[in-house]
């Protein structure tokens, strides 16, 4: 079912948004949407990361000039030039990272910038109980003089709602609201959402955790490559049906194929390393499994799910507060990637740009860079021995570079790839981590990415894998581990390998195949 434009308003809508177009240079980020918000419901909007979600919002709330479409405002056409303008109309947003002042108090925030005065001095008494009027229509009841630094990522949340609100808000929109949140603190804010559902707002609730949209969500549209797939009621979409719209594949129950890359035994083989109940407050839910000498494990689930969040803790970048980190069977705490560094563990982000590459330096000083930090800058790699060293790689992963002193920001982003994965086996290590490693390079690329993990694996390398394409994950893994909502819902190997598993598996309807750890 993929929903169609209407040719009259919705009479029942409180906010519409008919044929959205918005393109920036290169790229068509929104392409004709739609999108309906009605009185006294909670409506998920929900893509993969790139679906034209953020910038829907961005252009409903004035951050964006939309370049074609309609947008209407209980029926009447409106067109926010500002955040300041759709708050005016009664459109308000509560971002993931709360906006709030920290070394101010609650009712400061909640009230700034409305402050009420009286000959030019400011009514505190009055702040203070205007904000406990605002929290107490949520249903919350603390101290509004308390500074917010000091208060709870949750109860800081819902002090921004209070804000949002306060301007007399029609239509509230949550962006993320749940992701620093522990359970017990989203069930407080989804008893807040149901009762300002109740009083009749329209709430657009923007979130990658599947168990909270269907337990909160009246209505859900999804949005693919800046397209609208279809509008849809939450009791009516079952769950593989929602991932297959997210992700633009259909799986049936009678879809089952195996991945190519088939796993000697290893029976007798001790984990390079494994996780025991790993895990974040708020980040990740306690964690465990192991990779093998020589294994592919695939790291599986939605945006959001946990993935990179695991990644980065086995590095080092963030620290768990439970659990274990073993390496060859001793614990170890890894507090920093340096630390990581020297156990000889490798760490490929998602984002090569912002997170990998040094864009203004050569490709020969990115790929030494890992091996120089390992030794120190005391101990500087000899001239000859970077040369040596770059000439290598460039050559054996096929790094195509006029030159190795070309800025690696000169490079196709497939080649970037390339001189990040140099840069880490040029420290020989023996886990590598690649977050998305495939991610936006030509399929030439890809297929000499994937012939080197082969190979790297073959020759006893541990390799942890994240990929969001299922067929890649299916292809290059001997096993799966697949996470759902910040936890470990399922284990895959052999012969269980498939897409449609692992849809299954995210979505809640797989049988639970879980291998000890």
């Amino acid at each position: 079912m993929i929903s169609t434009p209407q040719d009259s308003p919705d009479e029942s809508a409180l906010l519409q948004l008919r044929g959205i177009s918005k393109g920036f240079p290169g790229v068509r980020a929104l392409d004709g949407v739609d999108f309906t918000v009605r009185s006294g419901e909670v409506h998920a909007l929900m893509g993969e990361n790139g679906a034209g979600k953020s910038t829907l919002i961005k252009v409903l709330t004035g951050v964006y000039r939309r370049d074609a479409g309609e947008i209407t405002f209980k029926n009447r056409s409106i067109n926010p030039a500002s955040p300041k303008q759709a708050q005016d109309i009664g459109i308000s947003t509560v971002y993931q990272e709360v906006n709030l002042i920290p070394h101010l108090s609650i009712a400061e925030n909640i009230c700034l910038g409305r402050q009420p005065e009286r000959f030019g001095c400011i009514r505190w008494k009055f702040i203070r109980h205007r904000a406990e009027q605002a929290l107490a229509r949520l249903g919350v009841s603390v101290d509004v003089t308390e500074t917010v630094a000091n208060c709870s990522i949750a109860i800081q949340q819902l002090a921004a709602i209070a804000r949002a609100l306060d301007i007399s808000a029609r239509v509230l929109i949550l962006d993320e609201p749940t992701s620093s949140l522990d359970e017990k603190e989203v069930a407080t804010l989804f008893g807040v959402l149901r009762r300002l559902k109740a009083e009749g707002l329209g709430i657009v609730f923007v979130t990658h955790f599947l168990d909270q949209v269907y337990e909160i969500s009246d209505r859900i549209t999804v949005l693919r490559n800046g397209k609208l797939v279809g509008e849809y009621a939450a009791a009516s979409l079952p769950r593989i049906e929602l991932i297959s719209k997210m992700m633009g594949r259909e799986f049936s129950e009678a879809e089952l194929h195996r991945g190519e890359t088939a796993v000697a035994s290893r029976s007798d083989a001790k984990p390079v390393v494994e996780l025991k109940e790993l895990g974040r407050k708020r980040v990740l839910n306690p964690l465990s499994f192991h990779i093998l000498p020589g294994e592919i494990l695939g790291l599986s689930g939605l945006l959001g799910s946990g993935r990179t969040e695991t990644a980065r803790l086995m590095f080092g970048i963030d620290r768990p507060d439970c659990g274990q980190l073993l390496l060859d069977g001793q614990p170890v705490a890894l507090r920093s990637p340096r630390s990581a560094l020297n156990h000889k563990l490798g760490f490929c982000p998602e984002d090569r740009k912002t997170e990998a590459i040094v864009p203004n330096l050569s490709v020969r000083e990115n790929i030494i860079l890992a091996l120089q930090a390992s030794r120190g800058w005391l101990r500087y790699l000899p001239q000859a021995k970077q040369i040596e060293l770059a000439d290598r790689f460039i050559q054996a992963l096929n790094i195509k570079t006029p030159n190795r002193e070309q800025a690696v920001r000169l490079l196709s982003g497939g080649n970037q790839q390339k001189v990040i994965l140099a840069r880490w086996l040029a420290s020989h290590p023996r886990l590598l981590i690649l977050d998305e490693p495939t991610r936006g390079i030509d399929v030439g690329a890809k297929l000499e990415i994937e012939k080197l993990m082969a190979g790297l694996a073959g020759d006893g390398m541990a390799i942890l894998f994240i990929s969001s394409d299922l067929e890649e994950m299916t292809r290059n893994s001997h096993r799966i581990v697949v996470l759902r909502d910040r936890k470990k819902v399922c284990e895959l190997r052999g012969a269980d390998i498939s897409e449609n598993a692992i849809m299954h598996a995210i979505a809640g309807t797989h049988e639970n195949k879980e291998a000890s750890a």
